[in-house]
């Protein structure tokens, strides 16, 4: 697998247009296999200063959360969202198709761009892309951030952590999905779905994952 430096053709060569499990009104470009295109690409993207492949996978967070805003659209109807962290493009997908006004879909993985153009290509649907580390920026007064499997690392879940709290201040609603990762801050959040998500069983401990969506408590 190589031709990082054509990530659209990158991406269309080694992912298969499926059905998302939970969602299968959403179509996305996933691996076939989920450890050989983890380890090879984990290898080759770690020497040039990238990501693992997280956009090639419909992980479980981002299931939940596209399922509630496609079950629930009036929290995303007519507003302007972000889905930070969108590796796929999945929530950025499910938010549009539940009618949200705009989307902008962040991640700092610049192969994110190739797999969110296919994918939202895939589902007739159109969002812009950015690609800088938003929760260092000022607020650009989003009404909506979803975000989904974002608190594997201590450091990175009170940045974010941290980042929502502000946005919130500023007006914006929040949802997160999440399985129940190690750092997610359970005491400072509300829950308001329950899902059990099918997932990769090679990348997760279960071939079915608990998983639910919150809110920041303050808001809902």
């Amino acid at each position: 697998m190589t031709g990082f430096n054509d990530p659209d053709r990158f991406v269309a060569e080694n992912t298969r247009l499926l059905p998302v499990p939970h969602v299968p009104e959403i179509l996305l470009h996933v691996a076939d296999e989920a450890l050989p295109i983890w380890e090879k690409t984990e290898e080759e993207l770690g020497e040039i200063g990238l990501p693992p492949p997280f956009w090639a996978f419909a992980w479980a967070g981002g299931q939940a959360l596209a399922r509630f805003l496609l079950d629930n659209p009036e929290h995303v109807a007519g507003k302007r969202v972000i889905d930070f962290a969108s590796g796929s493009g999945l929530v950025a997908i499910a938010a549009l198709r539940a009618g949200a006004a705009s989307v902008l879909a962040t991640d700092i993985d610049p192969i994110c761009r190739a797999a969110m153009d296919i994918n939202a290509r895939a589902n007739d649907v159109r969002f812009d892309v950015d690609l800088s580390d938003i929760t260092s920026e000022p607020s650009r007064g989003y009404d909506v951030i979803c975000a989904g499997d974002v608190f594997y690392e201590a450091d990175m879940a009170n940045r974010i952590m941290a980042w929502f709290a502000a946005e919130q201040g500023s007006g914006a609603k929040i949802f997160i999905g999440d399985p129940g990762r190690s750092y997610l801050p359970r005491e400072k959040l509300n829950k308001v779905a329950d899902y059990r998500i099918p997932v990769t069983r090679t990348l997760e401990d279960a071939d079915i994952k608990a998983t639910s969506v919150w809110t920041l408590r303050g808001k809902t």
